[in-house]
């Protein structure tokens, strides 16, 4: 039998279509892929957006800014002695972008010094979005970054 070559191109394009139609199902039924959103109430999150850049703009104007090091499997986040952590309120927020069961905060009263060390069983390989927030005599400020642990 003998296969002309009209015949090849419509069983070429069904085996593509075949092909991308396996991917498409897999993705889409695998619990591996699933993103989830950074936030649950996006919208309600939005209106606050002009106060998050305020208070990331009045956090680059400190003399020393939030730093992270990375000290064998730990993660260190380095206070400037700016901030009193004590008279301090404020949150290190940590969220995994794809999962979010591994999100966690931790407030800065748990914190007891400048140098404060993310225990290593908390973190999982990949990427983390780091949020610190904190008030200070009625002024807010933010650090943000992005790693990958």
């Amino acid at each position: 039998m003998k296969i002309n070559w009209g015949t090849g191109i419509v069983i070429g394009m069904l085996a593509f279509i075949s092909f991308i139609m396996y991917f498409v199902v897999t993705m889409m039924s695998s619990s591996d892929y699933d993103l989830d959103l950074v936030v649950e109430d996006y919208y309600k999150a939005e209106l606050h957006y002009q106060q998050d850049i305020d208070a990331q703009e009045n956090a680059l104007a400190l003399n020393e800014q939030i730093s992270l090091e990375r000290r064998g499997d730990s993660l260190i986040v380095l206070f400037p002695e700016e901030i009193d952590l004590e008279k301090t309120v404020g949150m290190v927020s940590l969220y995994r972008p794809s999962n979010k069961k591994l999100d966690f905060s931790i407030p800065f009263s748990e914190i007891k010094s400048s140098e404060f060390e993310i225990p290593a069983d908390q973190l999982v390989n990949g990427r983390w979005n780091i949020k610190v927030t904190w008030q200070n005599s009625e002024k807010e400020f933010m650090f943000k970054t992005e790693i990958v642990y």
